[in-house]
């Protein structure tokens, strides 16, 4: 494969872990309305979970992925249950420090995650036997892993189930007074949350046989939270949209900032992250509803009484 089929396959495959993640922020976000702001702590859950299980233990990649789903609803759980008697706003916090809290072990306890180092050697599916291709086959495989939990979570969105998440997300005390559970739909939908971004993780290790602390910044939560707002919040369609827009955006500001003479790489970098940020202000000030909005299904009419 030439040099751009390659970086096309990259573009793509990216795309997929960024889609991924974005239907996580979008079921607990657009649909619970509960901020997680710990999404590359979940991400990096479920790729060391998986990374260690292959590698170490010697386990199928199929069991790394369940593990890495088992592993990241967990982590949701206790997240959310530890965070019960606060506000809705400290969530957020919790979450971020989760995450940091995740790469920081990552990082410290080299015994189990091999420090900054990071583990490498991950194996990847019949990699040996597709050789130059794996890359290719791997990014369609995504195409229609995403496909897959998009039409789960579609229907998941559509179903009562997803009714009442709505309804806690507009107004808590109105449904906790038409009888639902409030407590038990958030930590469900932060558990299948979480699981969905701890695939990612789990997919993204298998991809590029490596994982390390330094991958998971917390700039990957801004970069999905992104992915969401453009595509349209509470949308299922617009996570997955607005995650390959903002792989093509991050791509163009590549090439966009590398334009500029006179700079050094970490000034590069750094334009690239500033247009990141007037990016989301931007999406934020003109469509504030994203490319496709949500649509909210008009309440049932009650029946004429004759």
């Amino acid at each position: 494969m030439s040099g751009w089929a390659n970086y096309i396959v990259f573009m793509v495959a990216t795309g997929g872990f960024y889609a991924l993640l974005a239907l996580s922020l979008n079921l607990i976000w657009g649909g619970a309305g509960m901020v997680n702001l710990g999404l590359a702590g979940f991400f990096a859950l479920g790729a060391y979970a998986s990374a260690l299980l292959t590698v170490k233990l010697g386990a199928p990649i199929l069991a790394g992925l369940a593990g890495a789903l088992l592993v990241g609803a967990v982590g949701g759980y206790v997240v959310t249950m530890s965070t019960t008697r606060l506000r809705g706003d400290y969530l957020a916090i919790v979450t971020l420090g989760f995450a940091e809290t995740i790469r920081l072990i990552a990082n410290n306890e080299i015994w189990l995650t091999r420090g900054s180092d990071g583990v490498s050697g991950i194996p990847g599916p019949l990699k040996a036997e597709l050789g130059s291709w794996f890359n290719a086959v791997y990014a369609a495989g995504m195409i229609g892993i995403v496909a897959l939990v998009w039409f789960g979570l579609r229907r998941l969105d559509q179903s009562p189930y997803g009714r009442a998440l709505r309804a806690v997300r507009e107004d808590q005390q109105v449904a906790q007074v038409a009888g639902k559970r409030i407590l038990r739909f958030k930590v469900e939908a932060f558990a299948i949350s979480a699981a969905v971004a701890g695939l990612a993780g789990a997919l993204y290790g298998h991809f590029n046989s490596y994982v390390a602390p330094d991958i998971f910044q917390p700039l990957i939560t801004v970069y999905i939270f992104l992915a969401v707002a453009a595509g349209g919040v509470g949308r299922v369609s617009g996570a997955v949209l607005g995650a390959y827009l903002v792989v093509f955006f991050l791509e163009s500001t590549r090439f966009a900032a590398a334009a500029i003479p006179g700079l050094s790489p970490v000034q590069h970098a750094a334009i690239r992250e500033m247009l990141v940020g007037l990016a989301l202000i931007l999406v934020l000030r003109v469509r504030p509803q994203g490319i496709l909005p949500e649509r909210i299904p008009p309440a049932p009419r009650p029946a004429s009484v004759t």
